[in-house]
């Protein structure tokens, strides 16, 4: 069984920065794949950012340029920093891995972009 954790998740001011973190309970390196998805209030699951194992990634264009993932040198956490934030940034943040036919969600982190 997979556990994805996540957390960095809060209150933030229109323009800050905030870093989330996914920890997961084997190698990050084992997955085919680490995403990041949010869902706004009201809206769908929207998917944001990519890592697959090999390093490669990939951002949505709504976040291109100001969000940016990346996994730790004991391969065991990703993370979305996210900066230039706006009120449109506002979502429940959620961790996914792929390995092989299999999924799994962590249980997301509230991210609020408010004055």
């Amino acid at each position: 069984q997979v556990q994805l954790v996540e957390s960095g998740g809060g209150l933030v001011q229109p323009g800050g920065s905030l870093r989330l973190s996914c920890a997961a309970s084997r190698r990050i390196f084992s997955f085919n794949r680490m995403d990041w998805y949010r869902q706004p209030p009201g809206k769908e699951r929207e998917w944001v950012a990519m890592l697959t194992a090999g390093g490669i990634t990939n951002h949505a264009d709504s976040v291109k340029g100001r969000f940016t993932i990346s996994r730790d040198s004991s391969g065991s956490t990703v993370y979305l920093q996210m900066n230039s934030l706006t009120a449109e940034d506002s979502a429940v943040y959620y961790c996914r891995a792929t390995l092989g036919a299999n999924i799994y969600w962590g249980q997301g982190t509230q991210v609020t972009v408010s004055s």
